[in-house]
């Protein structure tokens, strides 16, 4: 089973090379520096790639559908010593199977690459237990009839977080600069607020966006 590990620290690369390795069957490629990732996942056959989340440059999940692009049956696991919960959303839309702490013991890193490589999804029972709907359910302060975030809001809100102007926006959504004042305007609306600023402390503090910068 060929596996691709990658993470900037080299002294956890190595040791969890160490660990997996300890299995007959399980060959491990360190890779430190995420440009080389892509190319060398569209050269080179991996059972399941292990992703640092945080790592310079880029993290984990933009790596993620990087490399999916090139690869699209590609496996590939977020293993973090960070907690994923705050960016499951965004960590399920970038493609990955699923997640694995540092903190893990061998036989459970072990057990994860294996189920992975059968195409099972990999999801820690406690986080599991936190998952929420799929969508996001807001309850107004005063009214009875509950609003939804939709996906395409949930984009929006992630763009602005990035502190882009409405320009580099548009271009990202493919939408054009009037249709992205309505749908700001109407996110404001619906979220209450009057300002960039306000829209994504609300949106942090209702868990649609996450409570650190994943970039």
């Amino acid at each position: 089973m060929e596996i691709l590990l990658v993470d900037d620290h080299r002294s956890v690369v190595e040791g969890t090379k160490m660990l997996i390795e300890s299995e007959p069957d399980m060959n491990v490629t360190i890779e430190t520096d995420v440009y080389y990732v892509p190319d060398l996942a569209r050269l080179k056959k991996f059972d399941v790639m292990l992703f640092d989340l945080y790592m310079p440059n880029i993290n984990g999940a933009d790596l993620a559908r990087k490399v999916l692009e090139y690869v699209p049956d590609a496996v590939i696991l977020i293993y973090s010593g960070f907690d994923i919960a705050p960016h499951f959303n965004l960590l399920m839309e970038s493609g990955v199977s699923g997640f694995i702490a540092k903190t893990s013991t061998r036989e459970q890193l072990i057990q994860a690459i294996r189920c992975a490589a059968r195409k099972e999804a990999i999801v820690p029972m406690q986080l599991l237990k936190q998952l929420r709907r799929q969508e996001i359910v807001l309850l107004g302060e005063k009214e009875s009839d509950n609003s939804t975030i939709t996906s395409e809001e949930e984009k929006l809100l992630r763009e602005l977080a990035k502190g882009k102007s409405n320009k580099e926006i548009s271009k990202t959504l493919m939408i054009s600069q009037r249709k992205l004042e309505y749908s700001i305007t109407a996110l404001f609306d619906k979220l209450r607020v009057n300002s960039r600023v306000e829209v994504i402390k609300k949106a942090k503090s209702l868990g649609i966006l996450p409570s650190e910068d994943l970039y």
